[in-house]
Formats: structure tokens, C-alpha cells, sequence
């Protein structure tokens, strides 16, 4: 015969072995209750008898923790599973003798971990396991009345994005009907196209009740612009915010100011806003990506690697760094290896736009354009009021000769976003891809540029046209006109191209110089500038030639050899596959 079990419920008071699981879990202690539950287990499952349905289901659930903190998520949910098949048999057991040692029985089930605990952490397991549908399972089980604010928090995020829009909203309503200060949960609704009206009225109770919270509405009110697509309105809602003397600094306004200047196509507003907020904050992350992007455009490609260093030593558990590592790879044409870290930052967080932008811009150039078009669609469903995610898609549907579809995608924009100088912009700049539409992209060019003078992309297309038409001097106006207030290297360098065609050569030399001054990585000015070098001194055109093969060749084995090193990465295409 098997050895008698010692009692459980021990005499004079002293701890079971349970409960001193349950203390060391609840210390924190997660090493020691993984050990000491493996082991306690193992004695039940050959002695069945040894711990009642009650303990054991305990034992389970610490043990399953336990695992969860250690990041085994698989192995913890099978452990969650049983915990509460365990927590079934317990519930049968427990109606059918209802009336023994009632007292006694009380204190015990108080202090058994809570089901709907367990099935949240279940949920969070399959979340991290990328497993959203078991996750909303799970969640969806539990009837609406026991689910706490984190669960239905929880479930509006996983129900936005699966795509069920209805469900989403109510769960985000529920978490403000229970906490009316949540604010995550109010940034969800307007994601979700509810009004911003409405959205005001579930907090005004709690406005009116509470002192210095009369900022709140006005915060709401910011936040319905920016996700309407006004950026206009949304910038001047948040600097009055700013201004307010208990909001000056506040690091997450400055992100989203910089972020809407960003948007609406001024990036110096935006680095500035960026920089404001990096001083005030040096282990901020959110928003770094988009700061990376704007630097590696304008050719601070030092600056953008600074950053990356920056970022990765802050955490590299985040999108942002590998994004802005991505940058630096993407503008130093090296686009295998731009594609390998995009494609890491979305295995990392898959609503990052901006990695999602950067792994099609870098399917795009290196010709795999069907797959560039399917990371440029899931950008724009996550950010449909991001005019860089439409962008992006246009420029695919141009480098496959698709100018209906262009067409059709940029005439939608324009009626969504509404007509300013960016979607006046993306539209001519399709016309101007087709003989037929020359005139309207004119008349388009000359409505954006009217809105905005300094428009640089609005400018760079205008010269285009004007070039196409040999119209030179008109495109010196114009592009002199643009740099009275700014400087930018692409409109130096086209500047540089105009003087040449109308014979001036000394300033155009001066305007490449210029625009080699601003990003020193521009083919393009390099080019004109050699050029014009070559012109002047013809007799050493011969050497210069040499040393021009030279050059070339050193650069064309530079990047393969960066490709070469990057088609490593290729290989692993776990890391493209959209999840």
C-alpha cells in the first residue's frame, strides 16, 4: 500500500507547502516557485492523492507564471490550459458537497488565483506567439460582465487589428465607461472614425469633477484632427496646448507636433520638434524612426547612424533603432541589408509604419515591386491618413507601368485627404506620366505652389516640366524664388542643371558645390560637378577619365560587395514573410 499523504491543512497554524508557493510568488520569487512547483507536481502526478484539486490547481498556475516570466509562452499556456481543466473538475466537485466544512473552505477559495486572471494571461501569451485569433478566443469567452478594463483593452486593440471594427469600439468604450481617464482607450475610438463630440461627452463628468483637467477636451479635440487628416487644424490645436503653461514641454505633445509637421510635408518644423523633444527626453524612442528618415533624407547620414547607436543601446526590443539603421542602409544604397531590417523591426512590432514603408521602398529598388505593393497597402490600412504610405504604392504602380491604377489611387487620395498642396502634388506628378495630361499636371503644379510657395516637391516637379519645355529662365525664377527662404540640395542641384543649359557656368559650378555641401552623397551634384570640371580644363580630360574609371569601379564593388555581404540576409526569409 501506498504511504498514507500527510494532511494538507496542517495543525497549529504552520504554512502547507502550497501556500508557501503562493507567498514566494507573490514576492516575486519567480525562479524559486518555477523549481519548487516542477517538483511538487511531479510528487502529484505520481501520487494523485497527495494535494487536493484545489492545490493542485494553484501549483499549475504559479508554475505557469513562472514560465511566462521567463518568456515561455508556449509552455505556459499548456500549463494555463491545465490549470484550468483542473479549475473545472474543482467547480464539479465543489457543487456537489456544498454544505461540508463550509468555513473551513472559505479563506481557501479567496485566495485561489482568479480564473479570468488566467485566462488574460493566456491571452497575453498568444499575443506574443503572434497567435491573435486563439488570443480573441480566449478573451471572448469570458462573459462581458466579469471582463475587467485591462481585458477589454485588450480585446479593442486585438479586435482593431483583425479589422473587426464594432467590437473594437465597444470594448474601448467599455474600458472608458469603467476608467474615464484612459486615455489610450480614446486615442483608439478616434482612430476609429467615432467622433470626437462624442468621444468629449464620456469624460465631461469626470472634467467638471476633477481640478486642472480642463486641458482634457482641448487634448481630445487635437487628437479628432489628427486622426481626420487635418493636420493644419491639429498643429495649431496642440501648440495652444503647448503654450498652456502646465503642458510647455510635455514630451509626448512635442512627438506628435513633430509628427504632424512631418505629415503635412515640413520637415524642417519637424527635425526641429523632434530635436526639442530628444532633449528633453534622451531615452525617448517613439517617433525616432520617423526623425531617422528625415535626417537620411536630407543626407545627415553620420547623424542618422548616431542615432541608431543611440537607439540600440536604449532598447533593441523596439522597432524605432532597426528602422533607423534601416534608413542609414536604405540612403547609403545598400537595400538587401535595408530590407533585412525592416523586415526584423516588423517582426518586432508589425503596426510600425514606418517599417513597413522602408521594406517596400526597399522591395521597390531592388525590382520585386508585387512585393513592395503589398507592404505599402498594409501601411496604408494601418495610417490611412499618411500621404507617404500612398506615396510609396504610386511610385510602384509607375515603375511597372501602371498608370491607370496610379491614377486612380492618387485621384482618390485627393478626394479623401481634400485638395492642399501635397495631394495637388501627387497628382500632377502622375499626370505628368502621361503625354495626354501634361496641361492639367501644369495647372495642379500651379494650384499647390499657389497654397505653398516653398513646397519643395511641388517646386522639384514644376522645374521638371519647365526643363521638359525648355523653358530655362522661367525655372531659374522659380527655383531662386523657392531657395530665397531654404535651402535644400535637390533644388541646388536642379538649379545647377538650368545654369548650365543657359550657358552660366561659373554659378552653376557654385550651386553644385552648394548642394555637395548639404549631402555630400548626391550622385547627381557630383556628376554635374565633374562635368563642368571637365569642361573647363580640357586637357587634362584624358586623366580625369582614368580616375573617373577608377572611382567608378571602386564604387560599383563597394556595393556589391555591401549586397554580396547583404544577400546573406536575403536568405532568411522567415524574416519577409508578412504576418
Amino acid at each position: 500500500l501506498p504511504p498514507r499523504p500527510v494532511p494538507s491543512a496542517p495543525a497549529g497554524g504552520s504554512m502547507s507547502v502550497v501556500e508557501h508557493v503562493r507567498e514566494m510568488a507573490a514576492a516575486g520569487l519567480h525562479s524559486n516557485v518555477r523549481l519548487l512547483s516542477g517538483l511538487l507536481l511531479t510528487m502529484s502526478g505520481n501520487n494523485p492523492e497527495l494535494f487536493s484539486p484545489s492545490q493542485k490547481y494553484q501549483l499549475l498556475v504559479y508554475h505557469a507564471d513562472s514560465l511566462f516570466h521567463d518568456k515561455e509562452y508556449r509552455n505556459a499556456v499548456s500549463k494555463y490550459t491545465m490549470a484550468l481543466q483542473q479549475k473545472k473538475a474543482l467547480s464539479k466537485t465543489s457543487k456537489v458537497r456544498p454544505s461540508t466544512g463550509n468555513a473551513a473552505s472559505t479563506p481557501q477559495s479567496q485566495c485561489l488565483p482568479s480564473e479570468i486572471e488566467v485566462k488574460y494571461k493566456m491571452a497575453e501569451c498568444y499575443t506574443m506567439l503572434k497567435q491573435d485569433k486563439d488570443a480573441i478566443a480566449i478573451l471572448d469567452g469570458i462573459p462581458s460582465r466579469q471582463r475587467t478594463p485591462k481585458i477589454n483593452m485588450m480585446l479593442a486593440n486585438l479586435y482593431k487589428k483583425a479589422g473587426q471594427e464594432r467590437s473594437s469600439v465597444t470594448s474601448y468604450k467599455e474600458v472608458l465607461r469603467q476608467c474615464p481617464l484612459a486615455l489610450d482607450a480614446i486615442l483608439g475610438l478616434l482612430s476609429l472614425s467615432v467622433k470626437g463630440a462624442e468621444v468629449a461627452s464620456m469624460t465631461i463628468n469626470i472634467i467638471q469633477s476633477i481640478p486642472n483637467l480642463d486641458w482634457l477636451s482641448v487634448w481630445i479635440k487635437a487628437y479628432a484632427f489628427v486622426h481626420t487628416g487635418d493636420n493644419t487644424r491639429a498643429i495649431n490645436t496642440i501648440c495652444s496646448l503647448e503654450k498652456k503653461s502646465l503642458l510647455r514641454d510635455n514630451v509626448d505633445l512635442l512627438g506628435s507636433l513633430a509628427d504632424l509637421y512631418f505629415r503635412a510635408g515640413d520637415n524642417k518644423n519637424s527635425i526641429l520638434k523632434f530635436e526639442q523633444a530628444q532633449m528633453l527626453d534622451p531615452y525617448l524612442i517613439k517617433g525616432m524612426d520617423v526623425y531617422g528618415y528625415l535626417l537620411a533624407r536630407e543626407g545627415r547620414l553620420e547623424d542618422v547612424e548616431n542615432l541608431g547607436c543611440r537607439l540600440f543601446n536604449i532598447s533593441d526590443q523596439h522597432a524605432e533603432p532597426w528602422v533607423v539603421s534601416g534608413c542609414h542602409s536604405f540612403y547609403s544604397k545598400r537595400y538587401s541589408r535595408a530590407l533585412y531590417l525592416g523586415a526584423k523591426a516588423i517582426q518586432l512590432n508589425s503596426n510600425s509604419v514606418q517599417a513597413l514603408l522602408l521594406k517596400g521602398a526597399a522591395l521597390r529598388n531592388m525590382g520585386r515591386v508585387q512585393e513592395a505593393i503589398i507592404h505599402f497597402r498594409e501601411a496604408i490600412r494601418l495610417a490611412p491618413c499618411r500621404l507617404d504610405c500612398y506615396e510609396g504604392l504610386i511610385e510602384c504602380y509607375l515603375a511597372s507601368n501602371s498608370i491607370r491604377e496610379a491614377m486612380v489611387m492618387a485621384n482618390n487620395v485627393y478626394k479623401t485627404l481634400g485638395a492642399n498642396a501635397q495631394t495637388l502634388t501627387l497628382l500632377a506628378t502622375v499626370c505628368l506620366e502621361d503625354p495626354v495630361t501634361q496641361e492639367k499636371a501644369k495647372t495642379l503644379l500651379d494650384k499647390a505652389l499657389t497654397q505653398r510657395p516653398d513646397y519643395i516637391k511641388a517646386v522639384v516637379k514644376k522645374a521638371e516640366l519647365l526643363s521638359r519645355e525648355q523653358k530655362y529662365e522661367d525655372g531659374i525664377a522659380l527655383l531662386r524664388n523657392a531657395l530665397a527662404n531654404q535651402s535644400d540640395c535637390v533644388l541646388h542641384r536642379i538649379l545647377g542643371d538650368f545654369l548650365v543649359a543657359v550657358n552660366e557656368y561659373q554659378e552653376a559650378m557654385d550651386q553644385y558645390s552648394i548642394a555637395l555641401s548639404l549631402d555630400p552623397n548626391d550622385q547627381k551634384s557630383l556628376e554635374g560637378l565633374q562635368k563642368m570640371e571637365k569642361e573647363e580644363s580640357p586637357t587634362d580630360a584624358t586623366q580625369e577619365e582614368d580616375v573617373d574609371d577608377m572611382e567608378g569601379s571602386g564604387e560599383e564593388g563597394d556595393l556589391e560587395g555591401s549586397d554580396s555581404e547583404a544577400a546573406q540576409w536575403a536568405d532568411q526569409e522567415q524574416w519577409f514573410g508578412m504576418q
